[in-house]
C-alpha cells in the first residue's frame, strides 16, 4: 500500500509553521494513542503514521529533503517510524502524555472551545507511463486530470447569508456526556465550520467546490525509475472552508527496453561475439543508452558470459551529475550455417588444437 503524503497525514499545508505541525500531530496522537485504544489496530496505525510524518516534518533538514524529493529524499527507509516518541513532554507539555486525559474530563481540557481551521483538500494520484529513453534523458509530458476547485459561481463561499451556527455557537465543536466524563465532537449541524448558510449556492450546493478538468505540462527529470513519484503541491482537490489544497502525486512507470536492462543506476546489455572473436580477441562498437556508440576491447580467449564494465555510461541519478555504469555481457555464438570451406578449416583447427572425444570432467558452475 502506497504511503500517504506527510502533509496530508497531519492535515497541514506545506507552509505550516513548526508550531502548527506540532499542534496537528498532538491532536492526532491524542485521539489515537495505543494507551487510550488498547487492541485497536486501526488507531495504532494512525498513531504510527502521524508519528512518522511528525518525525520528518519537525526536522528542518528532513523536511527540506522531503519537500524537494518526496519519500526518495529520505533514504532507503523513506523516513520511517523509528523512535516512536516515547518521551511526550515536548509534544504534550511538561506533564507528558498524562495531560491528554484532561481533554476528556468536564471542566478541563485544551480541546474545549477549539476553533475550526477548515478541511484539507484530498491529494490525488496520477499514473504516468514513459518510455525507457525518456527516463534516460528526461521529458516534458502533457497530462490531463480532474480535481475539485473553488466554485466559480460563489467564489468558494458556498452561498450567501452565512451566520453563526446556533448549535455550537460558532466553535464547530460540541460536548457530549456530562458529569465525570465528556467528549468533544464535530458539530453535526455545521459539520465543524462554525457557521451555516441561509442560501446555499445552486452550482455547488453549498460546498464551495466544483469539479474541473485541467491540463498541465510536467517536467520529468532524467534518471526516474518505475515507482518514482513527483509531487505537485496544491494541485489536488481544493480545501474547504479555508483548509489547505491537496497535492497531485504522479506515480511513474518506465517501459522496458528491448535490449537494455536496468538495475538501479546501472544498465546491462548482452552482445553476441563469434568463436573466432572470442579466441583471438576483437574491438567492437556497441550502442549506449545515450544513443551513441562506444568501442570496447574483447580480450583473447574470452569465455561466454564475461562482463565488461564501462564506467559512467549507466543511468543518471535524479537531479545529479552522478551516473551508474554499463555492463556488457559477451555471449559466444556458434555459427548456425557453415560452408564446406569453413567446415574444413574448423576440422583442421580441431586437429591443430588436439581436441579429444574423451573430455575430462571439470568443476560444475551453476
Amino acid at each position: 500500500m502506497a504511503k500517504r503524503d506527510y502533509y496530508e497525514v497531519l492535515g497541514v499545508s506545506k507552509d505550516a509553521s513548526p508550531d502548527e505541525i506540532k499542534k496537528a500531530y498532538r491532536k492526532i496522537a491524542m485521539a489515537n494513542h495505543p494507551d487510550t485504544h488498547p487492541g485497536d489496530k486501526a488507531a495504532e496505525e494512525r498513531f504510527k503514521e502521524a508519528s512518522e510524518a511528525y518525525e520528518v516534518l519537525s526536522d528542518p533538514k528532513k523536511k527540506q529533503q522531503y519537500d524537494t524529493f518526496g519519500f526518495g529524499g529520505l533514504g532507503s527507509d523513506g523516513g520511517g517510524f523509528q523512535q516512536g516518541f516515547a518521551d511526550f513532554s515536548d509534544i504534550f507539555g511538561s506533564g507528558g502524555f498524562s495531560d491528554i486525559f484532561g481533554s476528556f474530563f468536564s471542566g478541563g481540557g485544551s480541546r474545549r472551545g477549539a476553533q475550526y481551521h477548515g478541511t484539507p483538500g484530498q491529494s490525488l494520484r496520477y499514473d504516468l507511463t514513459i518510455d525507457f529513453l525518456d527516463a534516460v534523458h528526461g521529458v516534458k509530458k502533457e497530462i490531463s486530470f480532474s480535481h475539485k476547485v473553488k466554485c466559480s459561481a460563489c467564489s468558494g463561499t458556498g452561498g450567501t447569508g452565512r451566520k453563526t451556527c446556533p448549535t455550537c455557537g460558532g466553535t464547530g465543536r460540541i460536548q457530549q456526556g456530562g458529569g465525570f466524563f465528556s467528549i468533544t465532537k464535530t458539530c453535526p449541524s455545521c459539520h465543524g465550520t462554525g457557521s451555516i448558510l441561509e442560501k446555499p449556492c445552486a452550482t455547488c450546493r453549498g460546498t464551495g467546490l466544483e469539479r474541473k478538468t485541467e491540463r498541465l505540462s510536467v517536467n520529468i527529470p532524467a534518471g526516474v525509475d518505475t515507482g518514482s513519484r513527483l509531487t505537485l503541491r496544491g494541485k489536488g482537490d481544493a480545501g474547504e472552508n479555508g483548509g489547505p489544497d491537496g497535492d497531485l502525486v504522479i506515480f511513474i512507470t518506465v517501459r522496458d527496453d528491448k535490449y537494455f536492462f536496468r538495475d538501479g543506476q546501472d544498465v546491462y546489455l548482452q552482445i553476441p561475439i563469434s568463436i573466432t572473436q572470442a579466441a583471438l580477441g576483437a574491438e567492437l562498437y556497441v550502442p549506449t543508452i545515450d544513443g551513441g556508440q562506444i568501442k570496447v576491447t574483447v580480450a583473447p580467449n574470452t569465455e561466454s558470459g564475461r562482463l565488461l564494465r564501462v564506467k559512467g555510461k549507466g543511468f543518471p541519478a535524479v537531479n545529479s551529475t552522478e551516473r551508474g555504469n554499463m555492463f556488457i555481457r559477451l555471449h559466444v555464438q556458434t555459427p548456425k550455417h557453415i560452408s564446406l570451406k569453413a567446415r574444413k578449416m574448423l576440422k583442421d583447427l580441431s586437429m591443430e588444437l588436439g581436441e579429444t572425444d574423451h573430455p575430462e570432467p571439470m568443476d560444475y558452475e551453476a
